[in-house]
């Protein structure tokens, strides 16, 4: 079956199982992998809408699990009562304030699905997807738990060796992995990394 074929067919299959976006495929492959999520997990999902990765997160941490997203879009899924979203900007908000979406002191995961709007132009958009990336890692030291775990989407180029080395040295292991969901004209990559090594207390600078 050609590799397109195969892509579409997640497309039908979140429908059928009722996840609000293919890319729920993305973080479940992940999960397989790498063990990102566990129960009752804290988990901040940055960029979350439209809300497939709300939808994944929730049910592998459970009921004692907690799962906050923020995106500049809504979320219009419905979500259960662990799973607690905002609109907005996630840069523009101090830690505290990303921390009080689910009413928690840290989050054991952070997840970027975040992608910039593209104009064509590959080199462009991935200077704009490393910016995005770098922004969510800058983020970590006052959202995670010592040991915290990191999901960061960014589009492959000139500059994700020196932000996949800044991985290296804030975790303990990072790894660039490509989910078979990914699309074939996608330059996406995700970054794994666990071991989080730079935790500081909400407010102050890493």
């Amino acid at each position: 079956m050609a590799r397109r074929q195969i892509n579409d067919a997640y497309t039908k299959l979140a429908q059928r199982e009722g996840y609000v976006a293919r890319s729920a495929y993305k973080l479940l492959e992940i999960q397989e992998r790498y063990k990102v999520l566990r129960r009752s997990d804290r988990v901040l999902d940055l960029g979350c809408s439209p809300g497939s990765w709300l939808q994944v997160a929730a049910k592998l941490v459970g009921k004692r699990g907690t799962v906050a997203g923020i995106d500049l879009k809504p979320v219009h899924v419905s979500l259960g009562p662990n799973v607690h979203t905002a609109e907005g900007d996630a840069f523009d908000r101090p830690p505290e304030e990303l921390l009080a979406i689910a009413g928690v002191t840290r989050y054991d995961t952070l997840l970027s699905d975040m992608a910039p709007n593209t104009t064509g132009d590959p080199r462009s958009d991935h200077f704009k997807s490393i910016n995005l990336a770098d922004q969510a890692l800058a983020a970590a030291p006052g959202l995670l738990v010592p040991d915290g775990t990191m999901v960061i989407k960014v589009f492959e180029g000139e500059a994700y060796p020196d932000f996949f080395r800044e991985m290296k040295r804030m975790f303990r292991f990072a790894k660039g992995f490509r989910p078979k969901a990914t699309r074939d004209v996608s330059r996406e990559m995700f970054v794994i990394a666990q071991g989080f090594q730079r935790a500081t207390k909400p407010g102050e600078d890493a």
